[in-house]
């Protein structure tokens, strides 16, 4: 027997069957350094810094007045650029280690019936946070997100920005923070200090300035529970439900445009309940029991 649990004998130096057969409910996903989750987080905020400065000055140059007003249009690209960059470095820093494969990052089947009932569990825990800190310490700060997507400029604006917040947002953060970051830190950490730490980040990442300041410990505690439901679920599909149904509630009650919010935010949950089971196979099933 190998002493390395993530390596696999290959007789006469041929490659390994792909994906490597394992027994069932052995957990396929390899153990990526703790350090990856700091790195991953810190490379892909300075390339998106880079990028966005890149960008600011072509749209400079071209006459936008980005010193006061940062075009709508502008901050749609660069959030859209943005999930590109922290995917892209999450699969970049996970492929140091192994082929990245989509299960690594609990992009992996599930039994339906207890995902269901742990994503429940999780949001009705996080709605009685929220309305107990709301009620303690009355927040009145707020986002600016969606203004500074444009959502109030016009129809097409209005669902251009619902997409980026209801669509892209909820894949490429969860993707990233609870299929990579999470990942990685429990590797060397246990489930409530790696939930705790990347709730923190995650409540951070949202900070928009001093009025977005006193909901932060909301979102923070969103993404601690989001971590707790991956953990019983294994499966991403379940968090990226929830993170669409949270966006799809705030965006709607901020935009007034429920519209657009309610449908992108069926399409969304209608994706996370088919697609595992149109994309993975019975053997993620038995792999996501691990």
């Amino acid at each position: 027997m190998s002493a390395y649990p993530d390596t696999y004998a290959v007789p006469h130096g041929g490659r390994p069957p792909d994906p490597p057969e394992l027994p069932v409910g052995a957990d396929p996903a390899p153990r990526w350094p703790a350090w990856y989750a700091p790195v991953g987080f810190l490379m892909g905020f300075a390339i998106t810094l880079v990028v966005s400065v890149i960008a600011g000055i072509i749209a400079a140059a071209t006459g936008a007045d980005i010193e006061n007003d940062t075009p709508p249009a502008l901050v749609v690209v660069l959030t859209l650029l943005q999930a590109v960059i922290l995917s892209g470095t999450a699969i970049f820093l996970a492929g140091r280690t192994r082929r990245p494969r989509p299960w690594h990052f609990g992009l992996r089947r599930a039994q339906f019936w207890p995902s269901f009932g742990w994503a429940a569990l999780g949001i009705a825990a996080f709605f009685t946070f929220a309305i107990a800190y709301s009620a303690l310490v009355t927040p009145e700060g707020d986002q600016t997100v969606t203004e500074d997507l444009g959502a109030d400029k016009s129809t097409l604006a209005l669902a251009a920005a619902g997409i980026v917040v209801i669509v892209v947002a909820p894949v490429a953060e969860e993707f990233f923070f609870r299929g990579f970051f999470y990942g990685a830190l429990r590797s060397r950490l246990g489930i409530l200090a790696a939930a705790a730490i990347d709730g923190v980040v995650f409540g951070l990442i949202h900070f928009t300035g001093s009025d977005s300041l006193e909901l932060l410990p909301i979102l923070g505690f969103l993404g601690f529970v989001f971590c707790l439901v991956y953990e019983r679920t294994k499966t991403l599909y379940t968090v990226i439900g929830l993170h669409a149904l949270n966006n799809t509630i705030a965006y709607g009650a901020e935009t007034d445009g429920w519209g657009v919010s309610l449908s992108l935010g069926a399409l969304m949950l209608a994706g996370c309940m088919l697609g595992p089971r149109l994309f993975h196979g019975p053997r993620a099933t038995a792999q996501a029991r691990g």
